[in-house]
């Protein structure tokens, strides 16, 4: 297997139905080839799950420590390269991949499935990030900070880690995955991105594009395959200083702990169940347009995703039944269409997951106001559409209000006031995003600083960061470490602090400054 058969660097890949399925290997150590034990694994279209997009390799742990092998023979040599160098790749990486986001958004709708116009808006967040990265590479990376001491110099400046692993999800496959691989190959680190299974085809033309700008062989490495084979080795991996994983909640618990045991740098993203409050003096129509986009938009299926509607009473009705009438009207449909508002789910597995959580909630006694069934009817037969949903008369305590659905559902729980409102949306273990919608400036600062979450949003709904500020959230949706933005050196850089003392003598720092007491 020699790599994409469907084209080189500069091939954009299929880019409508009918177009032959692509074949490809592994990229280690500057080539394509195939995986060690030869199997491999299909990509399919969500939205007509008979159409095979293309043949990846099946990686495991003998494919995993190529690529490692592969990545400590080029790391010495990309750590070395000047930090404005490194820019200068991504900078042309960016630019190629705007040249391509047309070709590269249709393919994106058709491996993952989200509507054309959101699959656009991934790619240019994609660009962004990496001309956003690049931008860095001629800023500062450290300090200079005086010392205590006559004819002594101190600074301080980031160094890379080493070899990092990147294991990404589905749900954003260009977006997601730039947030880790720019910030860390400008930091000089060498890489081994895992992506998921569902969506390696973009995974493929985003290598293809870094190889096309220039980046050294080695220097980035891609294992294709499953979390449980490719995944789990890279993570166990003895040579991978690093491991940056955005997923679920309890693969990110199980990697943590793999790493916490080997001493291992980890970063985790790990979800959410975000809320948005509609106070009683909100703007009610603004409010419902961001419910819709906030829970609706890529199907429900982002980290992001506004699951919880927690809306004052006086307010509720009002909001129920203007948000009920939009919902119904919403068509679901092959992204490519026009027409389409929601596309498919990705794959059947996460179809009856999802229904799942609808059999939970009326068996809990919430009251199903929309939705609530897979859909079959004419052409959705052909993919994995779950009806947009809407339950009310929900209490915090329900699963559907507690647990991350990762599809299209909400849920309408009211509260009798503010202080309430405040509390119903802290009441998870979650806290990535919550968002609030009141023209009460006083309640707004007061929600700022009371909502406990990484993100908060006012007049917004849960959905919409911009790539040059810190995302990730608090409690049990992370591990602390935060991505794009500024901060996303934080999670590729170790710290080095230098000491030069040029007194031709031994001065020993607080002994020789503070004498005599």
């Amino acid at each position: 297997m020699s790599g994409p058969v469907a084209g080189g660097p500069a091939a954009s890949g299929p880019a409508g139905a009918g177009s032959a399925p692509t074949t490809s290997g592994h990229y280690i150590g500057g080539r394509w080839r195939e995986g060690v034990a030869g199997a491999t694994f299909a990509s399919h279209n969500p939205a007509h799950v008979d159409e095979v997009l293309g043949h990846f390799a099946a990686g495991d742990a003998d494919d995993v420590d190529a690529a490692v092998r592969a990545a400590k023979e080029a790391f010495p040599g990309w750590a070395r390269t000047p930090m404005p160098e490194r820019a200068d790749i991504l900078l042309r990486a960016g630019r190629l991949l705007a040249e391509r986001k047309e070709a590269l958004s249709r393919l994106m709708t058709r491996e993952m499935g989200k509507v054309l116009t959101e699959a656009r808006g991934d790619v240019q967040e994609g660009i962004d990030m990496t001309l956003f990265m690049a931008g860095q590479g001629r800023r500062p990376t450290g300090e200079t900070v005086p010392s205590e001491l006559r004819r002594k110099r101190c600074f301080t400046e980031r160094v890379p880690i080493g070899i990092v692993g990147c294991i990404t999800p589905w749900n954003f496959p260009l977006a997601i995955p730039t947030w880790k691989l720019m910030p860390a190959l400008l930091a000089g680190n060498a890489i081994v991105f895992k992506p998921a299974e569902d969506t390696p085809l973009l995974a493929v033309r985003l290598v293809e594009i870094l190889i096309e700008a220039g980046l050294p062989p080695g220097v980035l490495n891609l294992v294709t395959g499953t979390g449980e084979q490719a995944g789990a080795a890279l993570v166990r991996h003895p040579e991978v200083a690093a491991i940056s994983f955005t997923g679920s909640a309890d693969v990110g618990r199980s990697i943590a702990a793999a790493c916490g045991g080997a001493g291992k740098r980890v970063s985790l993203e790990l979800g959410g169940k975000n809320a948005m409050v509609v106070l009683a003096d909100g703007d009610l129509e603004l409010a419902v347009d961001g419910a819709l986009w906030g829970a609706f938009g890529t199907s429900g299926q982002r980290c992001t995703a506004t699951s919880r509607l927690v809306v004052e009473r006086g307010a509720v009705d009002a909001f129920t039944e203007r948000l009920v009438a939009r919902v119904t009207t919403l068509r679901l449909g092959d992204g490519l269409d026009p027409a389409t508002d929601v596309g498919p789910i990705i794959n059947e597995r996460q179809l009856r997951r999802i229904h799942g959580y609808t059999e939970a909630g009326q068996g809990e006694r919430a009251r199903l106001l929309a939705g609530g069934a897979i859909a079959t009817e004419g052409t959705l037969a052909e993919g994995t559409f779950y009806q947009p949903t809407i339950f009310a008369d929900v209490r915090p305590t329900m699963r559907i209000a507690q647990e991350e659905i990762f599809g299209p559902t909400v849920s309408i729980l009211p509260v009798e006031d503010f202080e309430e409102a405040v509390t119903v949306a802290n009441g998870t273990r979650y806290g990535l995003s919550l968002a609030v919608y009141t023209r009460d400036l006083h309640k707004a600062m007061e929600a700022v600083d009371r909502l406990e979450s990484g993100i908060v949003y006012v007049n917004a709904p849960t959905i919409g960061a911009e790539i040059q500020l810190p995302f990730g959230g608090t409690k049990g949706t992370g591990n602390g470490h935060r991505e794009a933005g500024t901060t996303a050196m934080d999670e590729f850089t170790e710290w080095k602090t230098v000491y030069i003392d040029y007194s031709g003598r031994l001065q020993r720092a607080q002994i020789d400054t503070h004498q005599g007491g």
